[in-house]
């Protein structure tokens, strides 16, 4: 019983064909539609140009030769594009390689330039510009304060000399002072006693 069906099945086989191969103006290739169609169109158009048979369709090999070439074609189409968008892509992972190259080096530069505006090297060792004018202002501070305090002590030291100057002038001034009167009374004694002496000796002689 099977085999009378397949036999069947394949007489009408036949049959379509040879009734497809006798009207030719009927039947249009698919090769032959417009460019634009999709692939999925054309399937959908090679299914309703085809003969059906119960649930079966019947297609002639030169429409389903037709259809291989444009899914080839399709197919090598999108592996060239596929190719030429891997090409693109890589192209621009470069560029976006570049452009991140780029912007660390400029951050690098923009980050050396912020630390240069911002420190200060001092006899080899960075310092916080802010911190370095902190230190010298406190540093002039100090410097002035000692100065003032060495003026303060210099001027305590001249007026000191100065006093032990005038006391010195004073004590010498005393000094010869009692210098000369001791001198006087020397001398005042000297004649006094040459005086006594020219007495005695008057006195003797008389």
């Amino acid at each position: 019983m099977k085999m009378k069906n397949f036999v069947a099945l394949w007489v009408c086989m036949l049959t379509f064909q040879f009734l497809f191969a006798q009207q030719p103006a009927e039947e249009t290739p698919i090769q032959t539609q417009p460019e634009n169609y999709t692939l999925r169109e054309r399937y959908s158009i090679m299914k309703a140009k085809s003969q059906s048979f119960k649930e079966y369709k019947v297609v002639k090999e030169s429409v389903m030769d037709g259809v291989w070439k444009i899914t080839r074609d399709s197919l090598a189409a999108k592996d060239v594009a596929i190719l030429a968008a891997n090409k693109n892509i890589e192209q621009l992972k470069k560029q976006v390689t570049q452009v991140k190259d780029s912007l660390q080096k400029k951050e690098q530069s923009m980050a050396a330039t912020l630390h240069d505006s911002t420190h200060i090297s001092v006899l080899g060792i960075d310092i916080q510009k802010s911190a370095f004018l902190t230190l010298f202002a406190v540093l002039l501070v100090a410097l002035a304060f000692v100065i003032v305090t060495l003026a303060g002590r210099m001027k305590m030291i001249n007026k000191s000399l100065h006093e032990k100057k005038l006391t010195i002038n004073m004590l010498t001034n005393e000094y010869e002072e009692y210098k000369r009167r001791a001198m006087e009374k020397q001398t005042k004694l000297s004649r006094e006693l040459q005086d006594e002496r020219n007495k005695l000796s008057s006195i003797r002689n008389s």
